[in-house]
């Protein structure tokens, strides 16, 4: 049995809620794990082809704050929001991820208007060849072509200059990197106290949930699509220079799919490394964490992936897209004590002791 500790536990919850899903395009994995913390406050969502538009795939995950509600309500129907937007029918799907986004936050005002709750959301959708990154908040998506890493968000924190020219006009201020010295987001969903401005609009209070969009055209290079919250990216970022740590979570990811795991696995794997053995680092590796990995399989079976994966990433002299891929390929799952007596080759960051 576990006792509350402040805001920690006295022992980690390290189980872990995985799930997985496949068609011919996508075969995807999901994990969460509440971690130090003394209560899950995290929420996903992975759809393999949306009621409302069959065909197009959905991912999401949002990390709560304040408590678990505005999260889970995103996790269940943010993605109907979207879909039924007028500007989703006319095809503006950069548009329709907007107005969605600030339809659900201006629809949960009146049930949790009085809460101290909120939640970031980053949402991928994938139609039609095209890939649409939503994001408010600090969880993040990144994507992996040919080896190399694809940013497709961007942190939303109060330092930021547009965010606090923002924040400054609404009437807020910022202190020790939060907004009015509370909330180190500067868009979210929820946090209705700082959304109370009548003379602004939804897009321009101190507190928005007013995405970034960002749109990209997939090619047969592209090889997953992973969407975490800040309990991962913030373990990891602390360990590397910004400009090589999130190469460090694309060699992580790609050495596992090269060995042969599947998505949910690699997921968990991704949570155990990120996990603090103790609560005296600064609350890094101490939150709720959450992970969804979407492998993109263009049409072709897992295992082609997986010779894909194996080969030096496209920044490097030796690899070439024109290696054919061999027809009888023996697609084997590797063993934790097989992964870890790997050699590196500089691919896979240390393990935790």
């Amino acid at each position: 049995m576990t006792s509350a500790m402040g805001q920690t536990l006295s022992e980690p919850v390290t189980d872990k809620d995985s799930a997985r899903c496949q068609n011919k395009w996508l075969k995807v994995g999901s994990s969460c794990m509440q971690g130090w913390r003394i209560n899950m406050e995290d929420s996903h969502t992975h759809i393999l082809s949306l009621p409302d538009d069959p065909g197009t795939a959905f991912f999401g995950v949002y990390d709560g704050h304040g408590g678990a509600r505005v999260a889970q309500h995103a996790g269940k129907n943010l993605h109907k929001f979207v879909s039924k937007r007028p500007e989703y029918r006319a095809g503006n799907i950069e548009e329709a991820i907007r107005q969605g986004f600030l339809e659900i936050d201006q629809s949960m005002q009146e049930t949790f208007r009085d809460e101290l709750a909120g939640s970031t959301a980053v949402v991928v959708i994938i139609k039609d060849n095209k890939l649409y990154c939503g994001n408010v908040g600090d969880s993040r998506a990144i994507a992996s072509i040919g080896g190399k890493v694809e940013v497709l968000s961007l942190d939303h924190k109060p330092s930021n200059d547009i965010e606090m020219r923002r924040i400054q006009a609404a009437g807020g201020w910022v202190e020790c990197n939060r907004v009015n010295g509370n909330l180190a987001l500067s868009r979210a969903l929820g946090d209705f106290m700082f959304k109370k401005s009548e003379k602004k609009k939804p897009e321009e209070q101190i507190v928005t949930a007013y995405p970034d969009v960002e749109v990209r055209t997939l090619t047969q290079d592209w090889e997953f699509v992973l969407l975490a919250c800040d309990g991962i990216w913030d373990v990891m970022s602390n360990e590397a220079s910004m400009l090589s740590f999130l190469m460090e979570v694309v060699d992580f990811v790609r050495l596992r799919i090269s060995k042969g795991m599947d998505p949910e696995d690699i997921c968990e794997d991704l949570m155990t490394r990120c996990l603090a053995p103790d609560c005296q680092m600064g609350g890094l590796g101490c939150d709720n964490m959450t992970v969804v990995l979407a492998c993109l399989l263009h049409g072709a079976p897992y295992a082609q992936l997986i010779y894909k994966c194996a080969l030096p990433n496209s920044s490097s002299p030796k690899h070439t897209q024109s290696v054919p891929m061999p027809l009888n390929i023996p697609v084997t799952v590797a063993s934790e004590e097989q992964l870890q007596s790997s050699p590196s080759n500089g691919d896979e960051p240390e393990e935790n002791e």
